[in-house]
């Protein structure tokens, strides 16, 4: 089973597991879980890092991949043309990204963010 984590997922699964709700570290932990992080999610950290909201380094994301065996998801034009008539529900633009990704993939994302909620066609766990 893919599980797509959003950008705050995997920060919280790398620095403050505790803060994951029990069903989604239930989901993050089933054996059969193939883990899955976009691309997008790394410019977000990136970015975010770079204006100073986010303490969060390049080797953290690194070392984070690697101990949950995390595979990055490349951001495709397939993906992107999802956002083509995506609801305006949310504004934040990386989410937005990760939301088309997830409905092209067909995958569900592990988010706390209850905006994912409300677009159709792929499951949120939390």
């Amino acid at each position: 089973m893919r599980l797509l984590l959003d950008t705050v997922t995997f920060i919280w699964a790398v620095s403050s597991p505790e803060r994951i709700s029990k069903k989604a570290m239930r989901s993050l932990q089933h054996s059969e879980a193939r883990l899955e992080m976009s691309s997008i999610s790394l410019s977000e950290i990136a970015i975010k890092q770079a204006l100073g909201k986010l303490n969060f380094s390049p080797e953290d994301a690194r070392i984070g991949i690697a101990d949950l065996t995390l595979r990055v998801l490349p951001y495709t034009a397939d993906h992107a043309f999802h956002l083509f008539g995506l609801p305006h529900h949310h504004g934040d633009p990386f989410d937005r990204q990760i939301i088309a990704q997830a409905l092209a993939e067909d995958i569900p994302v592990v988010t706390s963010d209850k905006k994912f909620k409300l677009y159709k066609g792929f499951e949120v766990i939390w």
